[in-house]
């Protein structure tokens, strides 16, 4: 199966954090450092780092045997995840030793995701599986998880590291911004104003994101003007409405919007369609392809960056599977995953996917989710 993946690891400067705080409008990135790749393109080194994921509290010996797992996406009933969880299904089916099921909110709500953890503690399980909705509120009952012996592996939106053991990153933050304002820049000229419509300035990946974006914008596209970034809760039809309140809000001098969520890009490219002006504002962000292929074979969206969130979610499983067992071991460089071959451990705790993708016209019609 085809990979597509978006990816970079993102730090922020604190020139950059200074000429940002400068644009009142701009928010949405979190306060990390920020790590921004170089324009040229040449490869980021990456430095080992040490282990800092954390350990589940007198583990039962589960090797080989069959797990009961609980797969707890960000929210149920929008594609990224239902490939997510297709791609988790896929691989328990392949391994035949994995039971699990995914139960989800119905909202983007780490209140929801919280409790639906909590109770699956409660009732007994050998791995969660999780894409966080709050990095920082999710982590005392993920620590819980595991101080109650079971593994604990996330995907998608991590939390922080000594709450689960692994992470499978989609693809590095910086990656992913580099990719994203390069499009957006070579769409929109180097002097082209955006805007942004996000989840919530609190969602991890995202915040991260936004803040590589940031930096990189900065450094390689001084001239493009951030105009503001709005939340949009990862809704259809809030995220067409912000949309449609920035190309409302600021006319002609908006010149490309930028979704950071499969739900906010078409949403927004629906909003530009619907105001007629394809062609005038750049849709630039990512997105599952089904989603995406009407806008693009409309020419009305040029280029997309995204990873396959079904090999994420097969990665994640093969990832709590090898955890399980105790063949992916703290200070181990990579682990297998099935099909996927061999992947790559990265910043102490982090399994990567792989590097960043861009569909466009010419090979959206091969990827089908």
């Amino acid at each position: 199966m085809h990979k597509i993946m978006i990816t970079t690891v993102l730090s922020m400067s604190l020139a950059a954090g200074v000429a940002h705080a400068q644009q009142s409008s701009w928010t949405g990135g979190d306060d990390l450092p920020t790590n921004p790749l170089a324009c040229d393109g040449t490869p980021a080194e990456v430095a080992a780092m040490p282990y800092d994921g954390g350990t589940p509290t007198d583990a039962p010996d589960r090797m080989g045997k069959t797990l009961t797992v609980v797969d707890i996406p960000k929210l149920v009933g929008i594609g990224y995840f239902s490939a997510t969880s297709k791609g988790i299904a896929d691989a328990a089916a392949e391994m035949g030793t994995m039971d699990v099921k995914t139960d989800g909110p119905t909202r983007a709500n780490i209140d929801d995701q919280i409790t639906l953890i909590d109770n699956y503690i409660t009732s007994g399980v050998d791995g969660i599986l999780y894409a966080a909705n709050d990095p920082v509120a999710i982590a005392p009952v993920l620590k819980k998880a595991l101080a109650a012996g079971i593994n604990v592996v996330g995907y998608d939106a991590n939390s922080e590291p000594d709450s689960r053991q692994w992470f499978v990153n989609q693809a590095q933050f910086n990656g992913i911004a580099k990719s994203v304002i390069d499009n957006l820049s070579d769409e929109i000229g180097e002097d082209g104003a955006f805007a942004i419509v996000t989840s919530t300035f609190t969602t991890p990946n995202q915040a991260r994101w936004i803040a590589e974006m940031a930096a990189y914008q900065q450094k390689c596209h001084p001239d493009m003007e951030w105009l503001e970034t709005v939340e949009a809760q990862e809704d259809n039809i809030l995220s067409f409405n912000q949309a449609n309140t920035l190309i409302n809000k600021y006319g002609p001098d908006l010149k490309g919007i930028v979704g950071m969520t499969s739900v906010a890009t078409p949403a927004a490219a629906d909003a530009v369609t619907q105001a007629g002006l394809c062609g005038s504002v750049a849709v630039v962000g990512l997105a599952t392809p089904n989603a995406m292929k009407p806008y693009v074979e409309a020419d009305c969206v040029k280029s997309v960056v995204l990873w396959n969130p079904v090999d994420l979610g097969y990665a994640a499983a093969y990832v709590l599977r090898a955890t399980a067992d105790g063949t992916l071991k703290p200070g181990d460089t990579s682990v297998e995953a099935g099909k996927l071959g061999e992947l790559s451990v990265i910043n102490g705790s982090e399994v990567l996917l792989g590097a960043p993708f861009v569909y466009n016209k010419s090979n959206i019609n091969n990827f089908d989710f």
